[in-house]
């Protein structure tokens, strides 16, 4: 890593071009924006100017609610994220095992509401960024960690006006940090040079974008100014540190597979020995060398370089979200929803006013006209209700009539809400309010064609999870060499887990899913979020067994209903099946459907005899073998019938009494509990009068003691100076 002063001075000037240069304008657009979400929606000199002159200042925030309807909307439709093969190295039992390790990177780190968060920053300031690198603190092996990054803090390149980062010649990132988290990153020596240096408190009082910052106390940016050095060192992040990565060209050594002419480029922690040991295991491939665009990356801290080395990635580490993008520039939700509703807050307060002067429009008084206050205290109480004025004649005391409410203001209003709700393409229907004259398939299908307007700002947000997904890709197949065993939840209703072994080598010296090879394509699919998904597929599965007759068993409609503990519901289920009464149950359910069954069956028989006896009937006109062939199987099935019936009714009551001999056990422990517990409360009753009459006795001691010493005077007081006895010596 170099020292050279001059790369810190070239960061930093890069930095400023790119923050005066078009990110400075942005975080303008993206603080109104955030006000207006927070309802923070007047300008301080308007609040003061309309306070000043007594007029009301109304905030009807319509942008949180109708803005909260596309983040449900976004909620409620989360996506799947898998891998295919792509090219003749990758294999489907590698894309699986791929699928799975995505899926335990997700749940480390809760990437459902990181997503979330992006996608909020995305709607409200039109950019929400991910970050996708190694961390290693809690595994030497190194985990792949997704977070967040606030839009403001990130410095896109003036130049580029394609989406995709893998287009761009730079990224910055800047933030604040201790000396004490520099050192825990950097080493002492960086934080030590911080520390020393004389403005490190006060790196760069130039900066403008120092004025606002996020964070849970005031935007403004404000020191520590006590007299604890060591505590402002490690609680105030006073450190601008910005991180620059950004592409140069260098020569690099690339693996090269001589059958599919696949190439991928050695890690650049691989000395010789390790190369030529993976050509030897690997006789297909070989090297090369190419001029290739790599990573660098650098980070600095006033003229203090913290990090400059090649990156070990192959693409930025920031992932982009913009929710309409178009050459360049950004657009989100908000911003165009920034004018109809200052035109409502405006309008609303202009009516308030109206009817403010309506209610008190003022008084013409004749000189010298009130008897019981003054002009002044009519000023002030001349809107009180209940008023009494007395004047000296009737002609004194005029009110003054107010101006007419000007025709259309109200309709006003509904025009500003109107627009709201056209320019964020969120109906009525969208948000549950339709009318109750509308038929539910009409709702319906005004509900699916209001999502068409926030289809380009979904789609884009699976555009970002591609992007997401290859490079966690990249991330895995370069980083995810050695062999891992991958936990994963595959039933959230019964706890239950998956192992998967990745990179293993057998005996043989075969690997087992080994992630370093092939190439492989990310699929994004949409899928609701599983608290919908759960509530569609509870209510298709009881309409299905109850319109349909279709037999699906309990344990599935249990797996698909919302119950709190379902778990333990089917684990009961699945146990109880073992018991007598479950047992004897089954039983009797098998016997009446096998009666069911001959019923059926029977029915069907004697049908047939009949329409053969009729036919016989018909041939030679009287009595003939098939008439006592029917009257014979009559018999006999009329006897099976007889005989399941007893054997059912037999079985049915056995158990109903067994039922009767447990219901009276439960009940005579309940009665058991209900005794005991009543003595115990007697007890505590009678404890509890016993004290009672013990703090009476106490108290009524007390104040025949009070009264005593009110009519005798303290006998202890008495004895010690008899100048204070309350008896006349």
């Amino acid at each position: 890593m170099s020292n050279d002063p001059s790369i810190a001075r070239a960061v930093w000037a890069r930095y400023a071009w790119l923050r005066d240069y078009g990110h400075l304008e942005y975080v303008r657009k993206a603080v109104k924006c955030e006000n207006f979400f927070a309802g923070v929606q007047w300008e301080p000199g308007d609040l003061a100017a309309l306070k000043a002159s007594r007029r009301p200042a109304l905030t009807i925030n319509k942008i949180i609610s109708t803005i909260s309807n596309v983040l449900g909307a976004h909620i409620y439709n989360r996506t799947d994220t898998a891998f295919r093969p792509r090219n003749e190295g990758a294999t489907s039992e590698v894309a699986d095992a791929l699928t799975k390790v995505f899926m335990q990177i997700s749940d480390n780190n809760q990437l459902q509401w990181v997503r979330s968060d992006v996608f909020c920053d995305g709607v409200v300031t039109s950019r929400g960024f991910f970050d996708v690198r190694m961390d290693f603190s809690d595994s030497l092996a190194g985990e792949v960690r997704v977070t967040q990054l606030n839009p403001k803090n990130v410095l896109i390149d003036a130049d580029a006006d394609e989406y995709d980062p893998d287009k761009w010649k730079d990224v910055m990132i800047t933030k604040w940090l201790t000396i004490d988290d520099i050192e825990l990153l950097y080493g002492k020596d960086k934080a030590d040079m911080l520390r020393n240096h004389t403005n490190a408190y006060f790196p760069y009082a130039s900066d403008a974008m120092d004025l606002m910052r996020d964070r849970f106390g005031s935007q403004m940016s404000t020191f520590y100014t006590g007299s604890s050095t060591e505590d402002h060192v490690s609680t105030i992040r006073n450190v601008r540190v910005i991180e620059r990565q950004h592409r140069k060209l260098d020569k690099t050594q690339f693996f090269v597979d001589i059958v599919t002419g696949d190439m991928r480029q050695v890690p650049v922690d691989w000395d010789n020995a390790r190369v030529q040991a993976y050509l030897a295991d690997n006789p297909n491939m070989t090297t090369t060398m190419k001029l290739v665009q790599r990573i660098r990356w650098t980070v600095v801290a006033g003229e203090t370089i913290l990090h400059d080395e090649w990156s070990p990635y192959d693409h930025f580490t920031v992932v982009p979200y913009f929710p309409h993008f178009r050459r360049g520039r950004t657009v989100g939700l908000v911003e165009n929803l920034i004018g109809p509703q200052e035109l409502l807050n405006k309008v609303s307060s202009q009516e308030l006013h109206v009817v403010n002067t309506t209610a008190n429009s003022g008084w013409m008084v004749k000189k010298g006209g009130l008897v019981n206050m003054s002009i002044s205290e009519l000023e002030e109480r001349g809107a009180t209700t209940g008023l009494v004025v007395e004047v000296t004649d009737l002609d004194a005391l005029e009110k003054i009539q107010p101006s007419p409410t000007p025709t259309g203001l109200d309709r006003i209003t509904y025009k500003a809400e109107s627009h709201i709700d056209q320019i964020s393409g969120v109906s009525d229907y969208m948000k549950g309010f339709a009318r109750e004259d509308v038929s539910a398939k009409s709702v319906v299908a005004n509900q699916q064609s209001g999502q068409a307007n926030l289809a380009r700002v979904m789609d884009n947000m699976n555009r970002t999870d591609n992007i997401l997904a290859r490079n966690i890709l990249c991330l895995i197949q370069r980083f995810y060499t050695q062999e891992r065993l991958i936990h994963i939840t595959t039933d959230q209703f019964g706890a239950q887990t998956q192992q998967v072994a990745v990179n293993q080598q057998t005996p043989e010296g075969r690997i087992i899913n080994d992630l370093t090879l092939g190439e492989y394509g990310v699929v994004i699919t949409n899928q609701p979020d599983r608290d919908t998904f759960e509530e569609s597929q509870f209510d298709q599965a009881v309409r299905m067994r109850t319109d349909l007759g279709i037999a699906i068993p309990d344990k599935f409609l249990i797996q698909a209903s919302r119950l709190h503990n379902k778990a333990q519901i089917l684990s009961e289920l699945e146990g109880g099946k073992d018991s007598p009464e479950a047992q004897e149950q089954a039983e009797m359910q098998k016997r009446a459907q096998m009666a069911d069954i001959l019923k059926k069956e029977g029915d069907a028989k004697l049908a047939d005899a009949r329409a053969q006896r009729e036919a016989a009937e018909s041939t030679t006109g009287g009595e003939s073998d098939v008439e006592i062939e029917y009257a014979k199987m009559q018999a006999e099935l009329e006897l099976q019938q007889r005989k399941m019936e007893q054997e059912f009714e037999l079985a049915k009551a056995k158990l109903e009494q067994d039922l009767q001999l447990q219901r009276a056990k439960m009940e005579q422990e309940m009665q058991i509990k209900r005794e005991m517990a009543s003595e115990e409360l007697r007890a505590k009753q009678a404890e509890a009068q016993a004290q009672a009459k013990q703090q009476a006795i106490e108290l009524k001691a007390k104040e025949r003691m009070a009264r005593a010493v009110a009519l005798h005077g303290n006998p202890e007081q008495s004895a010690g100076d008899p100048t204070k006895t309350g008896v006349k010596q």
